[in-house]
């Protein structure tokens, strides 16, 4: 009697642990595909010399997007509505060809990254309202470094990785951004209001590669 309800206790656990999994929502936020880059709302950065090159190709994981900025500074995203109660976490992967030593990412002088993706939240009828918290791939700052941004207070800067681990190869992060909201902008903040990618070196004047593939929401 007592094996077989070891047997039946382990049984129950597998059974709720596969619910759990499949239970798990995820919900994608970019295809990379080139239908949806015509798509997407392309904002260049005021003052920049030039735009940032964005384009598609594929690897054995799938299609992914393909950042070059030469002394240039635009991003490409969209307006999405996302529960934050239900998929709070943010996942990434991403990689760095080609990064951006020897600058301080916390000056005006020298805020550029080879790779960024903002997470935006309206508070307010004019974007310069909006709240935002700026994921960055950092090429000279540690990972779990924060600041605010030298131009805004209302965007935050957040290192999920560096290029002094990881050069030239992908690396797949996540963050909990309804709980960032609350630590760096003290916002409850239920549903997030758009995402955007960047790759910028308009400050700099340098030249930076970067690459962006299944980025996702998550509720675990």
């Amino acid at each position: 009697m007592k094996r077989v309800l070891i047997k039946f206790i382990k049984l129950i656990t597998i059974y709720f642990l596969f619910i759990s999994s499949v239970c798990a929502e995820k919900l994608m936020v970019f295809d990379f595909t080139e239908e949806e880059l015509n798509s997407l709302e392309v904002r260049k950065v005021r003052g920049a010399d030039a735009k940032t090159l964005y384009s598609i190709g594929n690897n054995e994981n799938g299609s992914y997007l393909k950042a070059v900025a030469e002394n240039a500074a635009s991003g490409v995203g969209k307006e999405i509505k996302i529960n934050l109660d239900k998929t709070p976490f943010i996942n990434i992967t991403w990689k760095i060809e080609k990064d951006l030593k020897g600058i301080k990412e916390n000056t005006k002088k020298g805020h550029d990254f080879a790779a960024r993706v903002f997470v935006i939240k309206k508070t307010g009828a004019t974007p310069l309202s909006n709240r935002a918290i700026n994921y960055v791939f950092s090429s000279n700052s540690n990972v779990g470094e924060t600041w605010p941004s030298p131009y805004t207070k209302k965007s935050i800067d957040s290192v999920l990785a560096s290029t002094k681990s990881n050069l030239n190869e992908w690396v797949t992060v996540r963050a909990n951004v309804k709980e960032d909201f609350k630590k760096f902008h003290d916002l409850d903040v239920e549903e997030l209001s758009g995402i955007a990618i960047m790759a910028d070196t308009d400050n700099s004047k340098l030249t930076a590669v970067s690459y962006y593939q299944n980025i996702f929401f998550s509720s675990e």
